[in-house]
Formats: structure tokens, sequence, C-alpha cells
């Protein structure tokens, strides 16, 4: 028999930075929304893991790095995955940590600060809906929801978290200058996102914001076109 999980993207509306932990992790305070743009998962008895969908030539690991996979550690369980992909990989749209809360609630598996552990997004994927996210995202506040509207523009390419990250350490930990503050770092790792980030203005009139560690640019309302997506929050269930 196959269970059909829903694992909705989620959308970082402001990330500042406010520390980093002795054992590395980065202390954040950021807003986070629920998206109308979901993966499946298709779960049936056995083992393995398959994925298939858009990517935006962003790799997909299969093998123990994929946080399903470690999802499915944590709760001690074993499950044959077919992942369908519909969330651009490496989009800063918590695709991979929607897929790993996906499977935790599937267990029954409640435990926010765990969830963290997996992922910084996965502890807010697994409550969803809107939520203030706090610590290393294991604080999980609701803020009630709000019915708003966003247009996406995902480059053909994906951005690594960890890289993002590590060159916002290098760069001596800089303050955004809008709500985001890993956009200096991720503009720095990946210059490119400039050309994404100015067709959107373009076609919007809006100033565009990076969404989390990237490479998806966004701006309140509907603008659709070419390689747009017009999303819309929706609340936790």
């Amino acid at each position: 028999m196959t269970t059909i999980l829903i694992a909705p993207a989620k959308l970082t509306l402001g990330l500042r930075i406010t520390g980093v932990r002795d054992d590395g992790f980065h202390l954040i305070e950021a807003e986070m929304v629920t998206l109308n743009l979901a993966d499946r998962l298709f779960v049936s008895p056995g083992q393995g893991l398959s994925v298939n969908g858009t990517t935006e030539g962003f790799s997909v690991d299969s093998d123990d790095n994929n946080l399903v996979n470690k999802a499915l550690a944590l709760v001690g369980r074993q499950a044959q995955i077919r992942i369908e992909k519909n969330i651009p990989a490496g989009a800063g749209l918590g695709g991979g940590s929607a897929n790993a809360a996906a499977v935790l609630r599937w267990a029954g598996f409640t435990d926010l600060e765990a969830a963290a552990t997996l992922g910084a997004d996965v502890a807010f994927c697994l409550r969803g809906g809107r939520a203030w996210v706090t610590g290393i995202g294991e604080e999980v506040s609701p803020m009630p929801f709000e019915p708003r509207t966003f247009t996406l523009l995902t480059p053909p390419f994906g951005c690594s978290t960890p890289a993002v990250y590590g060159r916002w350490d290098a760069m001596g930990g800089p303050r955004g200058q809008g709500d985001n503050d890993l956009e200096p770092a991720a503009l720095t790792q990946y210059p490119e996102l400039t050309t994404y980030r100015d067709a959107l203005e373009e076609a919007s009139g809006l100033t565009p914001h990076l969404a989390g560690s990237g490479s998806t640019w966004f701006v309140e309302g509907a603008f659709p076109g070419e390689n747009r997506r017009v999303v819309h929050t929706v609340a936790a269930e």
C-alpha cells in the first residue's frame, strides 16, 4: 500500500543572523510562511529513495545525505520513498526540509528541537503556516495567518546553503541592506544571481528579496510571466 505525503514549500520573508554557537550552528530570527507549492512523497513498504521532477540544475542526493533518509533514521523507520519534485532544489524554498518534515509527520514525530538538528527549516516545515522562528530553527512561535500572494523567480541553478553561510562567516557577518542578512553573502558567492534579481525588478517594478540562502527571488503581488511563478500562503493544518 502506498501513502502519499504532501510537502509544502516555505518562504522566508525576513532573516537575521544573531550569532554563531560554539558548535557552528547559526542563531537566527526569521519570519516564515508556508506556500501552496509542494512536493509529493510516495511512501511504500521496503527501502530506497528515488527523486524525479524539477531540480533546476541542482543535484538532489538520494543517499544518506538526503534529509528524507536522515528523517527516517531519526524516527527509526524504514520505507521506500519516491519524491515527486515540484519545489526547485537549491532554491531557498525549503524543499529538502519540507520532505523531511513530511516524513516526520507521517511517523507521528513532533519534537521540534530534534527536527531542527536535521536542518534549520525542518522544525518550521513540521509546524507550517506562519511563524517567527528563532534559535537554530527549533523555536517556532505561530503567528496569525495572513493570506498573501508572491511572485517567485528561480534561476536555473541552486545555491548551496552551507556555502552561503560559510561566505557570510568569511565576510565577517554582514547585515543585509534589506530583510535578509544572507543576501550579501549569496551575491558574493553567486554573482550571477543579480541577472535574475534585475529581471524580476523590471517585470514587477518592485525591489526583489532573496529567499533564504537563494537562489529564488520574490516580490509581493502577482506578476505572472516567463520563468515567474505566482504562489499563495496557506494556513497551518
